[in-house]
């Protein structure tokens, strides 16, 4: 138990937490919007191979 209650009162812990809570939100958001992002890769591909042939 004293070692948690010394982990908690360090700094260092603190910045931890944050990049935790930062790959988090990041995964989330990803979760979130990974259909649109799908779609809008597999637009700009389909948008891609048709200029190119025309070239």
């Amino acid at each position: 138990m004293k070692e948690l209650q010394a982990f908690w009162r360090e700094e260092d812990a603190v910045a931890v937490v944050e990049i935790i809570l930062i790959v988090v939100v990041l995964v989330a958001l990803v979760a979130l919007f990974s259909n649109s992002m799908k779609s809008l890769v597999t637009d700009i591909l389909k948008k891609i191979t048709s200029n190119s042939k025309a070239i």
